[in-house]
């Protein structure tokens, strides 16, 4: 089998091209389907002084890989021509419209994965329309009703119970309904896509020293042991509520197959410290699969020639592979 992979270089002002045009250079075992502006990745190539050679798309090419120093194309115009490191809201409808062409892509079958590129969050507000990620716009889009955002690099994978949302807003967002939600997902997700049989799940606590017995907080105490005990009794092996400063540590580690992670920068930093650059974003609970770079568009060395292709090159290794098992 070769997976046609559908793939989103994000926003066009920042390292996504280049890192198409780098990324193309190794070529592929599966079918690397670029959805962009042609013009831009061959402005790129040759600002870069690199081959690139665009494939057309065609309903029966599906059995073929992607040579290095191509990339196949579905093509989607810029709205204005795109400047490096400068952002221009023009732009932020063309961006939206190459991530509703690669999702009805997935949910139409003609594409085994999707890889994104980073998007400028900024941008797309400025321009009028709400958008707070790409993990939110997929599950709108393809009408799920929860997914989970999971980053997983070398002996590591961190997912979230919130994602996007302000520090001060995280605590009374945590329910005994989400968490439950988020685990059930996960516990799935780990058993289907990765092939685990019975995932190992540690959960942070969500306040220092998980609530030190309620003195720091009992959020610990109310909410979260009671739904870890809940989801124990329906066989799912759960590890916690853990003071996150010590979870993180190899003791713990080596005796789970993913970390549960309150909010954002409770368990992101750790997994990003330990694998930046070729960690992997990957969306759980969708009925496709989904994976990204763990950094943003770097705005400030776009068009330098600079950018690493690691992070982007281990989320097409990781689509390829999750791919194949769905389908074996």
């Amino acid at each position: 089998m070769i997976p046609r992979i559908a793939f989103t270089p994000g926003e066009p002002a920042g390292i996504g091209p280049e890192l198409a045009v780098k990324v193309a250079q190794k070529g592929s075992n599966a079918q690397i389907v670029a959805i962009t502006d042609p013009q831009l990745l061959m402005d790129t190539a040759e600002t870069l002084g690199l081959p690139l050679k665009l494939l057309p798309l065609s309903a029966d090419a599906s059995s073929i890989s992607t040579p290095p120093g191509s990339l196949y194309l579905l093509p989607t115009a810029l709205e204005v021509p795109a400047r490096p490191g400068e952002l221009d809201t023009a732009n932020a409808a063309y961006v939206l419209k190459t991530l509703s062409v690669a999702t009805d892509g997935c949910l139409q079958g003609h594409f085994d994965a999707l890889v994104t590129g980073p998007v400028h969050k900024g941008v797309i507000n400025d321009a009028g329309t709400p958008f707070s990620g790409h993990t939110e716009f997929f599950a709108e889009k393809a009408g799920a009703e929860r997914v989970v955002m999971m980053l997983a690099t070398e002996g590591l994978r961190v997912a979230l119970v919130t994602t996007h949302l302000p520090l001060k807003d995280v605590s009374t967002a945590i329910s005994s309904t989400l968490l439950e939600q988020v685990i059930k997902i996960l516990n799935t997700s780990l058993q289907d896509l990765f092939r685990i049989p019975s995932p190992r799940i540690s959960v942070c606590g969500l306040n220092p020293h998980a609530g030190e017995g309620g003195y720091l907080g009992r959020e610990e105490i109310e909410i979260i042991e009671p739904t870890l005990s809940q989801l124990r009794s329906q066989g799912i092996i759960l590890n916690g509520p853990l003071p996150a400063d010590t979870l993180f540590t190899p003791p713990h580690l080596t005796e789970c197959d993913a970390v549960l992670a309150m909010y954002h920068d409770q368990g992101l930093p750790v997994l990003k410290f330990k694998g930046f650059g070729h960690a992997v974003n990957i969306t759980l609970g969708l009925p496709f699969i989904r994976t990204s770079v763990d950094h943003g568009t770097a705005l400030n060395i776009a068009g330098t020639g600079s950018a690493q292709i690691g992070s982007l090159h281990a989320a097409i290794q990781h689509a390829v592979t999750l791919a194949k098992l769905r389908n074996t």
